[in-house]
């Protein structure tokens, strides 16, 4: 997993503990907030961990029934062991199997953001992530201004609140760090939006950063 795409998605977390008195923050007080994300997101990747392998040893043991209860076994001698048997629909197993590799992917992904911002060699982590934290302080107002300008027909204090701190974040990357490519900035924000909002929200927020590059000219 890249630097950077763990410290956007650990400032997502910062942004969303983020009481409306944002200026009040010191770098030390960032710091502390982060450290306390890296203990809440390991904790759900241990509790998410957990679900996977009780998920897992749940579908096993259905299999292990089914292969048990199957007629090519029950007509078996008794004491002798069972044969594979054929499943009935491949797409009983294979939405369980998709619902836990999503588990297990979240649980690897805040593994990763907790490995990347502990680490002596990995401090570009939590910098990064309290640089665009202290850029969206020094320029929150203007960069809420700019979401209110292009949410046309949104009541801007009624948008997602996750919505608004990932297009934060893009937009504080964009316009204030410039220090990553356009394209990679904007993919990744559409994909914590996938990940932590609504249906909807991705082509909303994709839609706003589409506006603020080209009416900033972003390259």
């Amino acid at each position: 997993m890249q630097a950077r795409r763990a410290a956007r998605e650990l400032a997502f977390i910062l942004f969303s503990q983020f009481d409306k008195q944002i200026t009040s923050y010191s770098k030390e007080d960032l710091e502390n907030i982060i450290l306390k994300s890296v203990r809440i997101l390991t904790s759900n990747a241990e509790d998410e961990l957990k679900i996977t392998v009780g998920s897992l040893l749940e579908m096993k043991a259905q299999i292990d029934d089914y292969e048990a209860d199957h007629e090519t076994n029950i007509s078996r001698p008794i004491g002798t062991q069972n044969v594979p048997v054929p499943l009935p629909m491949t797409s009983d197993m294979s939405k369980r199997i998709e619902e836990m590799i999503d588990i297990a992917d979240k649980a690897l992904l805040a593994l990763d953001i907790a490995e990347f911002t502990t680490l002596d060699s990995q401090h570009e982590v939590q910098n990064y992530s309290v640089k665009i934290a202290e850029e969206f302080q020094k320029n929150h107002k203007e960069v809420d201004d700019i979401i209110r300008k292009y949410a046309q027909n949104w009541d801007f204090d009624r948008l997602v609140k996750m919505d608004k701190d990932i297009l934060r974040i893009a937009i504080i990357e964009l316009l204030y760090i410039k220090d990553a490519p356009m394209k990679v900035v904007v993919d990744e924000a559409v994909e914590l939006t996938k990940k932590y909002s609504t249906e909807d929200s991705s082509g909303f927020v994709n839609g706003i950063l589409a506006k603020v590059i080209v009416d900033y000219g972003i390259n």
